[in-house]
């Protein structure tokens, strides 16, 4: 019987290595050394808490599944029925094409059309290498169509700090804004406002503190970059991104199947939940043009 994620594509570079599935073109495991730093999942189970996913072409949610495009009002599929939202685009439960898969990388590949709530064809492109700054993750988009396409883009990893407990973490984020979210539809309830309460760029200790939160305004540091970091005493991992990735929702689940303790989803998005009706930081792709933007994982001493 198949995977529910579909084939498990390897690559390795030294003692780095990486597994990739063919279903969501999903990022399932990340290890420097024997050393995990990304939360995993089996290879007969199907991604967890959105483990891993692809959020094209918006992250996060649509509230009520409804927005409104050049005047005409698309009806997207509830695929959160709890809350009645469109949640994490359209590809995470894809089948993808590999097209290219060397030792050290491989890339995948689906073509959207006709979809319900989304008048536009795209292709979704994605690349994971293994090299020496850690594992990088390149993100295409392709206009197909023959309108200019609105979009956003994000992704779903859980960063694990090697051998250090998530608890006694310190958290870092470039972030400058929180997006305020209504907590029984996990909409926005308002635009960004300055974060108060925690001080991630001077670094936050994880303990006792619960997140599901946006967060906006993401700085590059002095090389171009955003990053955000998780640093223990027993290990650390950092998350950069290219500038576009301004946004980032971080998630500290108490139980991850098959984890003992909390997980930290830190997740680079190029706009904020609800992009698609607020306009905020919303993308635009011109027709037979091409898009693209790389994030990634460097393990921490």
């Amino acid at each position: 019987m198949d995977a529910p994620t579909g084939e498990q594509l390897s690559i390795r570079n030294r003692d780095a290595h990486a597994v990739v599935t063919t279903i969501g073109a999903t990022l399932r495991a990340y290890e420097v050394d024997g050393v995990a730093y990304l939360e995993t999942f089996g290879a007969d189970e199907a991604a967890p808490m959105g483990s891993g996913a692809v959020l094209v072409p918006w992250p996060n949610r649509v509230a009520g599944a409804v927005w409104t495009h050049a005047g005409e009002r698309h009806r997207l599929e509830v695929t959160e029925p709890a809350r009645g939202n469109a949640s994490h685009g359209l590809v995470r439960r894809e089948p993808w094409t590999v097209t290219a898969h060397d030792a050290d990388s491989v890339s995948l590949a689906v073509v959207v059309e006709g979809r319900e709530g989304w008048p536009f064809s795209f292709r979704a492109t994605i690349t994971y290498a293994l090299g020496d700054r850690g594992l990088t993750v390149t993100h295409g988009l392709h206009n197909l169509g023959d309108h200019p396409m609105p979009f956003g883009v994000g992704t779903h990893p859980y960063p694990r700090p090697g051998h250090a407990d998530p608890d006694d973490c310190v958290l870092r984020l470039a972030a400058t804004t929180h997006l305020p979210l209504d907590p029984e539809s996990m909409v926005p309830t308002g635009g960004p406002v300055p974060i108060t309460g925690h001080d991630f760029a001077a670094g936050t200790p994880l303990r006792d503190v619960d997140l599901d939160d946006a967060f906006g305004g993401c700085v590059p540091g002095p090389d171009g970059l955003v990053r955000h970091s998780l640093r223990g005493p027993r290990g650390g991992v950092e998350l950069w991104a290219d500038p576009v990735f301004g946004w980032v929702q971080v998630f500290t689940p108490h139980a991850f199947p098959g984890r003992a303790g909390r997980a930290v989803a830190i997740e680079p998005m190029t706009c904020p939940p609800d992009a698609l009706n607020s306009g905020i930081d919303l993308l635009e792709l011109a027709p037979a043009c091409t898009w693209t933007a790389a994030w990634g994982l460097t393990p921490l001493a």
